[in-house]
């Protein structure tokens, strides 16, 4: 192996929060050597001493600003409603130039908030949604290939220049990740339809199971119900920050199952195999 194909492209990397997809990060830097040190970054003394043992991160400190100080990078993989003022609070520590994305499930207020005050920015933010999320959190969920073969999305703003654009998409590809670029209002809309939509829809369904018929679960329920173990606060904060696009999403599933009752009203046999094979073909065809 040639020895340029071992040198970190980012010696130093700040990750900020460092659970399943913080996490995961650390562990696919080290892992395929793309960085020498990983500064891991959080509130939490226990949660930062347990990404260490297990080889996420190189390092922790609870000081933001001292390991953004000393990052190429910075990654911020926190709660959607922490992240701007974490960026905010980054950027005002970093070197000139120093790259700066996110893990964000939702992404028009933050790059809005960022745009805001673009001019006054001393680091290169590019806001990023790796789509490769669990109902599980925590550093002990954190999987060292989680990337590979999942999507990444990558949401500039209209300002931001092209170049920092591409070295974020080669972040995120780096680690693993097929690279998309959109809109971030793009990316909330759609990402409405299958993520956030179906969270709810799968919270709606756990909480309307009767009691008394839970011992009868079995794989489609828990399937279809999984999502719902994720965590409460953290499913809030993206959910309100996108519920425009959330509320139109699950209006058409209303729609959808409207007509999947009045076809059962009306013991339409014809109708009810029609409206099941349309969902069938819809599935389908985004394979396994």
């Amino acid at each position: 192996m040639p020895a340029a194909a071992s040198k970190p492209h980012w010696p130093t990397v700040a990750i900020v929060g460092v659970g399943l997809i913080g996490g995961s990060i650390g562990l696919t830097l080290l892992s395929r050597r793309l960085a020498a040190r990983v500064i891991g970054v959080g509130r939490s003394k226990a949660s930062l001493a347990e990404a260490k043992r297990l080889g996420a991160v190189t390092e922790t400190t609870t000081d933001l600003a001292g390991a953004a100080a000393q990052a190429d990078a910075v990654v911020v993989a926190t709660g959607v409603a922490s992240i701007p003022a974490l960026l905010d609070e980054a950027d005002s520590a970093v070197r000139p130039g120093t790259l700066l994305t996110d893990a964000g499930s939702t992404k028009a207020s933050i790059v809005a908030a960022w745009e805001k005050r673009r001019r006054g920015h001393r680091g290169r933010f590019v806001a990023a949604h790796p789509i490769a999320g669990s109902h599980r959190r925590g550093p002990a969920a954190a999987v060292g290939d989680l990337f590979s073969g999942r999507v990444a999305v990558v949401t500039p703003g209209r300002s931001t220049p092209a170049a920092d654009v591409e070295a974020v998409g080669g972040f995120w590809a780096a680690l693993g990740a097929t690279v998309f670029v959109m809109p971030p209002k793009e990316h909330d809309r759609l990402l409405a339809a299958t993520s956030h939509a179906p969270h709810v829809i799968a919270a709606a369904l756990a909480a309307t199971t009767p009691h008394e018929a839970r011992n009868l679960t079995a794989g489609g329920w828990r399937d279809t119900t999984r999502i719902a173990a994720g965590d409460p606060d953290l499913w809030a904060d993206i959910l309100l920050d996108n519920a425009a696009a959330v509320a139109k999403a699950l209006s058409r599933v209303a729609s959808a199952a409207e007509k999947i009752l009045f076809a059962l009203e009306k013991g339409d046999r014809r109708k009810l195999v029609a409206l099941l094979a349309a969902a069938k073909d819809a599935r389908d065809a985004v394979g396994s």
